[in-house]
């Protein structure tokens, strides 16, 4: 006779369970290796719960967990009798023969937690989904936050103890001290900004904007490349106004500085071909990954960047631009449904522990003067989630007059961050080469 799903027992594995506790015991190594693993709820068994909640416990203040030391403290906690007893616990210690296969016993142990919460999860979002009332884009939204949750245990909310907190704090600074690294981000590729920002930081929400026609693409492009194909770091590239093969074409005339124009027609001599070819195999190698549709909308961003982080390991997400993110309720007013939009990205890059640098347009008046936070298009919640705020504004005064220019003149351009949440705000000087679409640094007059 079948066994219905209800009268199913949920995946579990006891004698790993055990063995995990009684090499905890046995080697103080031991609880490090398995907290990267596990969690006290991954434990199926709630007698074994408790007991490694205990464990933990001691191990972040310091304690030797032992047999004396764990009853104690499950003794203190009021859960002596509810973990099996001082009988029970010393029995765990005989469950493993020695403390080498820990690490082993804990993937046991987290699999089957996996299959359980998969069960679960599958299973709430199965009720849901017969419930009409509920919106299925949201479901599968509330089902894919979770999923990727469950990937990364350590993600899942819940409260900490300051204690548990700053000692990794005092340790990355003291990393810090010793090494003296030039920054503590990613950096953009632009010395001058990097100096500025320290490189962008994880979960920072880093906005770019501008008028139309001012390198918002090309600026985000350069940055990009400086980052996936020189520093290897995986990047996402997210394009909601250019094609991905447009994004390419400019992506090789300002790697290459052969003229986009004559890459696009096939005007080019036989040797910028060959650099073409040597570029683009270095394009070809690195770990970008460009996403083109003109109808994403927030659900589709969130689901692709959680796909991307989990299966790429990418490390900073690019989108371009804020403004033509589609969304769902098309009666809300624009300003609300971009607000909207704003603080899901600065959720989307706390969630995934990585920066995310969003391009906005600029009101039409910040053309007749120098932009400021309050020129940023259509909400003011985009400035007060962002952690950078960045604007690219001509410098006019130090353009050529018209009959002294060249086409390969670059054309002066000031950044301007505006707003840095942790850190000192300032001017860039870049030279843009329009018809390259590159930004290089200001070189340093003599």
């Amino acid at each position: 006779m079948a066994v219905s799903g209800k009268d199913r027992v949920p995946p579990h594995n006891d004698d790993a369970e055990r063995a995990v506790i009684g090499a905890s015991l046995l080697d103080e190594n031991a609880i490090y290796i398995s907290q990267q693993h596990l969690q006290p709820d991954d434990f199926y068994s709630p007698r074994h719960r408790k007991i490694f909640e205990a464990i933990i416990s001691l191990s972040n203040r310091g304690i030797r967990p032992d047999l004396l030391t764990l009853n104690d403290e499950l003794e203190r906690m009021g859960k002596l009798d509810e973990s099996g007893g001082t009988d029970y616990i010393a029995s765990l210690t005989h469950a493993v023969p020695s403390s080498a296969n820990v690490e082993y016993y804990s993937q046991i142990v987290q699999e089957a937690s996996l299959r359980r919460g998969l069960i679960t999860v599958s299973g709430e979002s199965g009720a849901k989904a017969y419930d009409e009332t509920k919106e299925p884009k949201i479901i599968l939204e509330e089902t894919q936050q979770k999923l990727f949750l469950m990937s990364d245990p350590k993600r899942s909310l819940e409260y900490k103890k300051v204690q548990n907190i700053i000692s990794p704090v005092v340790k990355h600074i003291h990393h810090i001290y010793q090494t003296k690294p030039p920054h503590t981000g990613i950096v953009s590729g632009f010395p001058d900004l990097d100096k500025l920002t320290s490189g962008f930081q994880p979960s920072e929400l880093v906005i770019i904007g501008a008028r139309p026609g001012m390198g918002k693409t090309a600026i985000a492009l350069c940055m990009a490349a400086n980052i996936s194909i020189r520093q290897k770091k995986p990047a996402a590239f997210f394009s909601l106004e250019m094609s991905d093969q447009a994004l390419m074409i400019r992506l090789l005339s300002s790697e290459t500085k052969i003229d986009s124009y004559h890459i696009r027609t096939g005007h080019f001599t036989s040797s910028q071909f060959d650099k073409i070819l040597s570029i683009g195999d270095q394009i070809h190698v690195s770990p970008l990954y460009i996403i083109d549709n003109p109808h994403m909308t927030m659900l589709n961003i969130q689901t692709m960047s959680r796909r991307l982080r989990l299966l790429e390991k990418i490390e900073i997400i690019f989108i371009d631009y804020i403004g033509l993110i589609s969304s769902e309720n098309t009666m809300a007013p624009r300003w609300e449904l971009i607000g909207q939009v704003s603080r899901s990205l600065k959720g989307l890059a706390r969630e995934l522990n990585i920066p995310i640098v969003a391009l906005s347009q600029l009101r039409r008046e910040a053309e007749k003067e120098k932009p400021s936070l309050a020129d940023i298009r259509e909400s003011g919640s985009i400035e007060q989630d962002a952690d950078l705020v960045m604007f690219l504004n001509r410098d006019r005064e130090l353009e050529k007059p018209p009959d002294e220019k060249k086409k390969e003149d670059p054309q002066p351009v000031q950044l301007t961050l505006a707003k840095n949440r942790n850190g000192p705000t300032g001017l860039v000087g870049l030279d843009f080469y329009s018809h390259l679409t590159r930004f290089e640094s200001k070189k340093k007059e003599n």
